[in-house]
């Protein structure tokens, strides 16, 4: 792992000395024996804290605070319950149902999402965890089509010069035989249907690209996490999820990530520092494609290691 600036965190949890039983149990949950027991009472004797309250939230008598963290996201388009739901009582059945149920949508309405509703999502996807708790994704809201649209002209334009240089059989043939095949590899696997894609969209209109969303969210990293894609793949596991839930349709555009990751000047003219990582780009909004049941899924043979 490479040395990275620690992101800042909320202050160290906060214990009432007159709520507090002695129990131990925050003891026994705490990732980084921040906590110990002193004259029958809970303290704070580390100098680490992940922030992540497992202390507060395990407390039977709530004698434990954390400064800086919101106790459950806040929603304006729906009462969330917030009672915790202990393992095994969930439904799993419907859970599976959800999961089933969402579709990677390529036919939207021209109705965009009204910005609260994006902001709940990205509220949803903060609900993810992530290493030492770090909570470094970002969240960027293209809010209508036309932020969409100038995201989409800029990955066009990069993929644009990208199939001039793949179109040179000369740079191609030398990059693969000095053991860099990746332009070869796009030009013969990619290339041809990119140019259709970008001759379609200028001629006709028609969006290969985000397939006519009217919206889309961008997930990116903040140096300093400790596994920033994969946390920010989580968060977007959420949205996909609780957009479902919504009324909306989304679908993950793999191709804007890829032009991002190669040219910086794209989250720039977004508005996104450059030192961000981007993991996912969600596009989003309602969908005109009424699926009426569940597609398969390959079959899978898990593997199992029995020491």
């Amino acid at each position: 792992m490479t040395n990275r600036p620690a992101l800042p965190r909320p202050p160290g949890p906060i214990i009432d000395e007159g709520k507090c039983t002695g129990c131990t149990i925050c003891i026994t949950v705490c990732p980084d024996q921040t906590l110990s027991l002193l004259h029958g009472k809970a303290v704070v004797s580390g100098a680490r804290c992940l922030a992540c309250a497992h202390c507060r939230a395990i407390c039977p008598t709530q004698a434990i605070t954390v400064p800086g963290l919101e106790p459950a996201p806040l929603f304006q388009t729906f009462v969330p319950d917030n009672r915790y739901l202990p393992p095994g009582q969930g439904d799993t059945a419907q859970l599976v149902r959800l999961m089933l149920s969402r579709r990677s949508c390529r036919n939207y309405t021209d109705r965009a999402p009204d910005q609260t509703l994006l902001e709940e999502l990205v509220r949803i996807g903060t609900t993810a965890p992530s290493g030492t708790n770090s909570q470094g994704w970002t969240f960027t809201i293209l809010p209508h089509r036309p932020a969409v649209e100038v995201l989409g002209n800029l990955v066009g334009a990069y993929f644009d010069r990208l199939n001039r240089l793949a179109a040179n059989p000369l740079l191609r043939n030398l990059l693969r035989l000095i053991g860099r095949p990746a332009l070869s590899n796009y030009y013969h696997h990619y290339q041809q249907t990119i140019a259709q894609g970008l001759r379609e969209w200028r001629k006709q209109g028609r969006d290969r690209l985000f397939h006519g969303a009217p919206a889309a969210i961008i997930v990116g990293s903040r140096p300093g996490a400790s596994c920033p894609k994969e946390d920010a793949l989580l968060a977007t596991g959420n949205i996909l999820l609780a957009a479902h839930t919504l009324g909306l349709a989304s679908c993950l555009i793999g191709f804007a990530v890829a032009a991002m990751a190669k040219d910086q000047q794209i989250q720039q003219a977004l508005g996104i520092p450059g030192e961000e990582g981007i993991h996912a780009v969600i596009a989003l909004g309602y969908p005109a494609e009424p699926y009426q049941r569940f597609t398969g899924r390959k079959p899978v043979t898990p593997r199992f290691f029995t020491g």
